[in-house]
C-alpha cells in the first residue's frame, strides 16, 4: 500500500510503502466501540451528588399528628415526595464508571481504527511541519500549503477537532505554535489512543518511517 510523503510547500516529495500487517486491518466496529465508550467511562469525573432522606437537613419532628388532621399521615419532613426531602434513586458520587480495558484490545482498537482512516482518504503523512520558528502564522501557513493535497483541500476548515498532528518527536516550535489553533490538536505519537482518532478529521502524521517503526515495535508486540 503505497501513499505520498509531503513537504512543507505542500508538494510531493515522495512515495512511501505502508505495511498491510498495519494499514490493511479490516473494520472491527464492535472492538473500536468497546474501546472508546471504556476509555471516555474511565475519564468520565463523578462529581453529581443528590442527597438522600437521610442527608438533608431537618425532619427530627413529625410534621403533625397521626390521626384527627384529615391529611396524610407523615413521619418525616426529610422524605422523599416533600419538597427539599431527600432524592430516590439521584446520581451518587460513590459510583463508579471505570471499566477495564485490555492492552492488547486498545492497541488493536488504533490501528483498526487508523487502518479505516488511511482507508477513507483522511490521514495525510508529512516529511516535518518545523519552519524553523514557533510562531503561530507560520504553523498555518504550513497547513495551508497542505491544501494542494489531493483529498485535502478542506483540512483547514476552522470547525473543532478538524486537523490531529502527531509525530514520534513532537518538537516545541510546532507544539507552541499550534497552540492558539482552535482547530489543530497536536500530541507525542506515543500517546495518541483511539478516542484521538475518532474524535479527528484528519490526521497528520510526521516522519513516516519512524511513525511506522513504532506502531510496529509498540503497538503489535504480543
Amino acid at each position: 500500500m503505497k501513499t505520498n510523503v509531503y513537504n512543507t510547500k505542500g508538494e510531493v516529495a515522495r512515495e512511501f510503502e505502508l505495511p498491510e500487517s498495519i494499514f490493511g486491518l479490516e473494520w472491527n466496529a464492535d472492538l473500536v466501540h468497546q474501546v472508546a465508550v471504556g476509555m471516555q467511562s474511565n475519564a468520565r469525573s463523578n462529581t453529581a451528588h443528590t442527597k438522600d432522606r437521610s442527608e438533608v437537613r431537618g425532619g427530627g419532628r413529625k410534621p403533625w399528628r397521626q390521626k384527627g388532621t384529615g391529611q396524610a399521615r407523615h413521619g418525616s419532613r426529610r422524605s422523599p415526595i416533600w419538597a427539599g426531602g431527600g432524592v430516590t434513586f439521584g446520581p451518587r458520587a460513590e459510583r463508579n464508571y471505570s471499566k477495564k480495558i485490555n492492552k492488547k484490545m486498545s492497541q488493536k482498537a488504533l490501528l483498526i481504527a487508523l487502518a479505516e482512516k488511511v482507508r477513507n482518504g483522511q490521514v495525510l503523512f508529512v516529511d516535518t511541519l518545523e519552519s524553523g520558528s514557533n510562531k503561530t502564522k507560520d504553523i498555518v501557513a504550513s497547513f495551508k500549503a497542505l491544501e494542494k493535497a489531493d483529498g485535502f483541500e478542506t483540512i483547514n476548515t476552522k470547525k473543532h477537532n478538524n486537523i490531529f498532528f502527531a509525530s514520534p518527536e513532537l518538537s516545541d516550535d510546532v507544539k507552541a505554535g499550534a497552540k492558539n489553533i482552535h482547530h489543530v490538536n497536536t500530541a507525542q505519537l506515543q500517546n495518541i489512543n483511539v478516542l484521538d482518532v475518532l474524535n479527528n478529521r484528519y490526521l497528520v502524521l510526521e516522519h513516516p518511517e519512524k511513525t511506522v517503526e513504532f506502531l510496529e515495535t509498540k503497538l503489535t508486540n504480543k
